[in-house]
């Protein structure tokens, strides 16, 4: 994948029209935590920005970055009861295009986002992030994405952590100082990771399509409660999963209402994204409407390709003997067979599905199996911060792990490439013939600065459900 000048936008375009230093920071304060969009239809996309003001909030849409050429331009609101965050719905847009928007209060000026519809010509590539805990690196990962020619983002989970977790000492500490309960904890953590300049570089320079995990409410959540949630001392589940959600939905650049949602590329590719925690109980992990609208999705969607937005593993992992050790991740899909084999059945043999995968905070290749053969592939993108196999064994990395990944892969045939130490972004690349997968990883998750380079690769070729290494 090829970089292009995004150092000259992101720099260039940091803020619209500032004609002064002072109108710079002026618009710093004011737009503190950066811009984004997401979710891109053919037609349109949706604006985000957070701005306490009580006055009108004017946005525009244009075909270029100097807005010479505004083809969308409106006023909005905000307010405390949306902790003064801005959506802004855009229609009308002709599919497949860039675009640049900006927001407006008075005479100040927000940094300048830029976008683009959904749609593709031969080919479509975007970047797959996940698990970004603040308290343990930088995020230098998004800075490299921000810089890369591609389409969208998809984020699948974890994009804030709740809580102070203390594997490693805490690189920077977490606003507020304690595990998110509350309706205000929440918004506060997200504010605080919306400071973060490599989270307004990649929010500013491509739309996002987001799905979450379980850290944006609680470790291993559900929508009956969490292992980690008293009720005893942080009150009902129901309130607590009630102020995540809320939260999630202001500060994310997502349409309201649900997370389990699809996007279309043309006739090259669908994207299914599906949430995994809201609907989940002991027995089931999507729930039976979503369970339903997926299968349909999966059985009547006439793209070449289907991708499958995928927030924890569906290939069956099970996991070296060690004391004190289960035999199988319950978080897992592992945990929920019936759920999993009635949506693998229904891929019949049309093998062009590919799940998109985080959460495990490794990098996995895995063809998947059922009934003796494999019907679709999932790339698991490995973490941006949160500790990996080897610092949770305190050992150097490409040490312990190497041996572990050995048992891995002998004990999981349909595994073709496990990581479990390094941290970085994914991208991936769809033509007719293929889906490429791309791992690049940072060189020191403590470094805001850390290089980042392109570790591993695989593909599939159209209808094999098979993963082959790239060399080149």
């Amino acid at each position: 994948m090829t970089g292009v000048d995004r150092r000259t936008f992101l720099v260039g375009a940091a803020v619209a029209g500032a004609a002064s230093t002072g109108t710079a920071r002026a618009a710093t304060a004011l737009f503190e935590h950066g811009v984004a969009s997401g979710d891109p239809l053919a037609d349109g996309v949706l604006l985000w920005t957070r701005v306490v003001t009580s006055e009108p909030i004017r946005w525009e849409i244009a075909r270029d970055e100097d807005f010479r050429r505004v083809v969308k331009r409106g006023t909005t609101r905000t307010g405390p009861a949306r902790d003064h965050t801005v959506k802004v719905e855009v229609h009308g847009l002709h599919s497949n295009t860039r675009y640049w928007y900006r927001f407006r209060v008075g005479d100040v000026v927000s940094p300048v986002g830029r976008t683009k519809t959904a749609g593709c010509d031969s080919e479509l590539n975007f970047g797959v992030v996940s698990c970004a805990n603040w308290s343990m690196g930088h995020f230098a990962g998004y800075g490299f994405l921000a810089q890369q020619d591609i389409d969208a983002v998809i984020h699948l989970g974890d994009y804030v952590y709740e809580g102070v977790y203390a594997v490693t000492p805490q690189l920077r500490p977490t606003d507020p100082p304690h595990e998110c309960v509350t309706l205000n904890d929440y918004r506060r953590r997200h504010a605080q990771y919306k400071t973060d300049r490599h989270v307004q570089a990649i929010h500013q320079a491509h739309p996002m399509i987001a799905t979450w995990d379980d850290h944006e409410s609680a470790d291993n959540s559900s929508s009956t409660g969490s292992p980690l949630h008293d009720p005893a001392t942080e009150g009902p589940w129901g309130v607590r999963m009630a102020a995540a959600t809320q939260a999630y939905f202001e500060w994310m650049p997502i349409r309201e209402g649900k997370l389990d949602r699809s996007f279309h590329f043309g006739e090259l590719a669908s994207l299914t994204m599906l949430d995994l925690r809201s609907y989940r109980t002991d027995t089931t992990i999507l729930g039976a409407a979503q369970r339903n609208w997926l299968i349909n999705r999966l059985t009547t969607d006439n793209a070449r390709w289907q991708l499958v937005g995928n927030s924890v593993m569906i290939s069956p992992f099970r996991i070296p003997p060690a004391p004190g050790f289960p035999s199988s991740n319950p978080d897992q899909w592992d945990g929920f067979p019936a759920d999993r084999e009635l949506v693998l059945r229904a891929l019949g043999d049309r093998r062009n599905t590919v799940f998109l995968t985080g959460d495990i905070h490794s990098s996995w290749a895995c063809e998947v199996p059922f009934e003796g053969r494999s019907v679709a592939t999932e790339y698991i993108t490995t973490s941006l911060t949160s500790d990996n196999f080897d610092e949770l064994l305190k050992v150097p990395p490409r040490t312990g792990s190497v041996l572990l990944e050995a048992q891995i892969q002998l004990l999981n045939p349909h595994a073709k490439f496990v990581e479990l130490d390094s941290h970085g972004v994914s991208t991936v690349k769809i033509t007719e013939d293929e889906v490429r997968y791309d791992w690049y990883y940072t060189a020191d998750r403590k470094d805001p600065n850390s290089a980042v380079a392109r570790a591993h690769s695989f593909r599939t070729r159209h209808n094999t459900a098979q993963t082959e290494r790239v060399l080149s």
